[in-house]
């Protein structure tokens, strides 16, 4: 290796480092980039009908921004509500179970009361897990704090990419040689076009779970079923593990009616988890993005291990558009080139014996021809 290799070489290496240390700036990054994808296709739609490209833009930030306040005003007051009737049950309950096992106590042989569970005692020994949750508890709120801001930054993001989308493209497209622009512009449409299949799929399926846990919770009389059912719904973004979440505020508000509804909720849900994975999603995605369910686990667990829980919240876009390059530019203009080129090389020898043979051929014949001459 001369030296502009070598250079070339630590060149490689530094950026990586580089890219690595910032990969959680890079994923704030994709995530604005998917999300503006989505609004400009919204955006484009709209231009389609007449209607300019200011104005169009205006109705898709609009429209998304009613999306999340409404979410939040279906969620955000209803669980406080509950919630703050679950921390009066749960003192309640507590006494109630420490009479009854007061009177347990007076029923029962007294060789069988040292076996007996003390709620005192129980009390003194998850004091220290109490402890630990308060701590987790601050913890919790400066995550939150960090996530709020880092929301800020995407859509902020989202909304200098919706702009002038073309600007930003072409100063990607650029980053490439001359002569693959054309070639990158192209494999960009069709990430786009994939990340809009992957949205419209993942909210078919969204929706779907958010009906069925919403019909469901109806039927049981579980409280606030609405925003359980929305909240349902939104955690099917992150498969496998989206769905056993919002199991768990479900059987919360359901243990303030009856313990038996605790059971109802969580057999509900696994019917629906069921459902969702055995049926609609595979359909949906088929159709929509054709992702295997091995590749969809594989590629969870290897962006929650590097990137933490907003890779795991990204890791199908993710998976989308990194299937989309592989596949265009590894297997199609590296890999299956390299069995044209060797095939291509193959024939030119043949070609090229063949005629040295004809040649051949030719002189020998002319040197036989000139003595018959003379």
């Amino acid at each position: 290796m001369n030296l502009g290799q070598w250079i070339g070489l630590i060149a490689i290496v530094l950026s990586l480092y580089i890219l690595w240390q910032i990969r959680e700036v890079m994923l704030l990054i994709f995530a604005a980039v998917v999300l503006a994808t989505t609004l400009n296709r919204l955006a484009r739609r709209f231009q389609r009908s007449g209607i300019k490209r200011g104005f169009a833009v205006f109705l898709s930030v609009s429209i998304f921004l009613a999306l999340i306040v409404g979410f939040f005003w279906l969620i955000v007051p209803p669980f406080v509500d509950q919630f703050q009737e679950l921390t009066k049950q749960v003192p309640r309950g507590l006494e109630r179970f420490n009479t009854w096992l007061d009177e347990l106590r007076t029923r029962v042989p007294s060789q069988l009361t040292p076996y007996i569970p003390d709620i005192n005692n129980l009390s003194q020994q998850a004091q220290p897990i109490i402890n630990r949750a308060v701590g987790s508890s601050f913890a919790f709120v400066s995550g939150s704090l960090e996530v709020l801001l880092k929301t800020f930054l995407v859509l902020v993001l989202t909304g200098m990419f919706l702009a002038n989308p073309e600007a930003y493209r072409k100063v990607f497209v650029r980053l490439f040689p001359s002569f693959y622009r054309q070639r990158v512009d192209g494999i960009l449409d069709k990430c786009e076009v994939s990340l809009e299949g992957w949205i419209t799929g993942a909210s078919i399926a969204m929706g779907a779970v958010g009906l069925m846990s919403l019909i469901g919770l109806s039927i049981l009389r579980v409280r606030s079923a609405l925003a359980l059912a929305v909240l349902a719904g939104f955690l099917n973004l992150i498969p496998n593990l989206g769905p056993t979440l919002s199991v768990i505020p479900a059987m919360a508000i359901a243990l303030l009616d009856a313990p038996w509804k605790v059971l109802a909720v969580l057999i509900l849900y696994f019917i629906i988890q069921q459902t969702e994975g055995n049926f609609i999603t595979p359909i949906v995605m088929a159709h929509q993005v054709s992702l295997l369910p091995a590749i969809t686990l594989i590629s969870q667990l290897f962006f929650v291990t590097f990137f933490g829980f907003l890779g795991l919240f990204l890791a199908l876009p993710l998976t989308v558009v990194a299937k989309i390059w592989m596949q265009e530019v590894l297997i199609k203009d590296v890999l299956d080139q390299w069995d044209s080129k060797s095939h291509t090389e193959t024939e030119f020898i043949i070609v090229s014996d063949k005629s040295q043979t004809d040649k051949c051929v030719e002189n020998t014949a002319n040197d036989e021809e000139q003595p018959m001459n003379q």
